[in-house]
C-alpha cells in the first residue's frame, strides 16, 4: 500500500468578494522515498514538514480555488515540483498568481504515478469547471477535493460553479467507483462511496 500522510492547514477561502475561514486537509502520497502532494493549501512549511525529505514529485490542485491552490507556488519553489492543473480552471488561478502559469495539465484518465502507486484522474466539474479527483485504486481510496464530502456535494453557490454538473460528476464518475472505496476530502472527514451514494435521491430531489 502507499504511504499516506494528512496535513492539516488553516487560512481564508476568497471568492465572489466574501472571506470565508477553513481548514483544509493536504493529502501526501508515496512512499518513503518520493511523493505527491494534494492541494498545497494555506502555509507550505507544514506541508514540507510532512513531506519528511521526501522528494516531491508533483503538487496536483483538484481545482483552482484560492485555499486549494495558494501556497503552491511557494511549496514548488522550496522543492523544484511541477504544478498541475486541469485547464477549466485557469481563470482561478490567475486570481491568485497573475503572473505565474502552472507547469502541466491534468486531464481526465491521465495517470500519475509516485512511488510504485498509480493514480488515475477524473475530471469532475460541478463545484468548479476543472474540478478532479484522484483514484488510487490499488488501494481502495479516492481524494475528492471539493467535488464529495462526508454528507453531500461540494458547495454550488458560488461563481463557475453548478450543481447540476456536480450531481452528473458525482453519478456517473465517482458512483461507478466500488461502493468501499474511501473518500478523502478537501475539508472536514473522510467518508466513503457507499455511504454517500445512499443520498443520492435525495440529493436528485433538490434539483
Amino acid at each position: 500500500m502507499a504511504r499516506l500522510d494528512r496535513v492539516i492547514t488553516s487560512g481564508i477561502f476568497s471568492l465572489d468578494g466574501e472571506d470565508f475561514d477553513v481548514d483544509n486537509n493536504v493529502w501526501i502520497i508515496g512512499d518513503d522515498t518520493e511523493a505527491i502532494v494534494i492541494d498545497a493549501a494555506h502555509d507550505h512549511r507544514p506541508i514540507l514538514d510532512g513531506l519528511a525529505g521526501r522528494r516531491l514529485a508533483a503538487i496536483v490542485c483538484t481545482h483552482g480555488h484560492n485555499d486549494h491552490i495558494n501556497a503552491a507556488a511557494a511549496l514548488a519553489d522550496e522543492t523544484g515540483a511541477p504544478i498541475l492543473l486541469h485547464p477549466d480552471d485557469t481563470m482561478l488561478w490567475d486570481v491568485v498568481y497573475p503572473d505565474r502559469r502552472v507547469d502541466d495539465a491534468l486531464a481526465e484518465g491521465a495517470t500519475i504515478t509516485v512511488g510504485g502507486a498509480e493514480l488515475q484522474v477524473i475530471h469532475t466539474p460541478g463545484h468548479s469547471p476543472g474540478g478532479c479527483c484522484l483514484h488510487l485504486p490499488a488501494d481502495g481510496l479516492l481524494f475528492s477535493g471539493d467535488t464529495l464530502f462526508n454528507g453531500g456535494p461540494g458547495a454550488t453557490g458560488r461563481s463557475f460553479s453548478s450543481y447540476d454538473v456536480i450531481l452528473d460528476s458525482i453519478e456517473h464518475r465517482l458512483f461507478t467507483l466500488p461502493l468501499d472505496t474511501v473518500v478523502h476530502t478537501g475539508h472536514g472527514d473522510s467518508t466513503s462511496i457507499a455511504a454517500e451514494a445512499a443520498s443520492l435521491p435525495e440529493w436528485r430531489a433538490k434539483q
